[in-house]
């Protein structure tokens, strides 16, 4: 998404938690797990610490356009078939002293946008703005956004820098994915 294009979308929408007590009572982004998930499962898993969930709105209204949910993560040795890959993963991106067996990252679990407000670009304003996000704000440390991508989803995450990540298997409903957020830092 382009820089100009970016600042249209923070001017027209507002993104912040789903508070503790909020209660989404209705949304549809066609999906009825991911459904689900923002009407009756956001909550619990926040009140486990498990996933926080950020809900995005036009300004001034009180309906959700789309929402994601966010957990830790991390790149590791085991999500490659084997260590070789792992080590030419690695050894692009970082120098001897920093080569571990894992690297920290943010798992993008879950992204919906409401079917009114699909192919207005909103699903990549919401991935452009984590990426700001972690990058703005990493309190941590997060190289790496990672996430479970649904089949009919890679060629999206793909369209806004995903890379898919070697497969144990490859008749999966999901890939593991990764965007690294390096790659923004001038």
């Amino acid at each position: 998404m382009e820089s100009n294009q970016y600042e249209e979308y923070l001017v027209k929408y507002d993104i912040h938690k789903l508070a503790k007590e909020a209660k989404v009572e209705a949304f549809d982004c066609g999906d009825a797990d991911l459904n689900d998930f923002l009407l009756s499962e956001a909550s619990p898993y926040r009140e486990a610490m498990l996933a926080m969930t950020y809900v995005v709105k036009k300004k001034n209204s009180d309906v959700v356009d789309a929402f994601f949910s966010l957990a830790n993560d991390r790149v590791s040795i085991t999500d490659f078939t084997n260590s070789t890959e792992f080590n030419r993963f690695r050894r692009k991106r970082f120098p001897n002293a920093k080569r571990l067996r894992s690297y920290p990252a943010v798992k993008l679990c879950r992204l919906g946008v409401s079917i009114d407000e699909k192919g207005v670009g909103l699903g990549s304003f919401v991935l452009d703005f984590i990426k700001y996000f972690f990058i703005d704000s990493n309190k941590t440390g997060c190289r790496f956004i990672t996430v479970d991508a649904y089949s009919a989803a890679i060629p999206f995450y793909e369209r806004n820098g995903f890379t898919l990540l070697a497969s144990h298997e490859e008749d999966i409903r999901t890939r593991l994915m990764y965007f690294d957020l390096h790659s923004l830092i001038p």
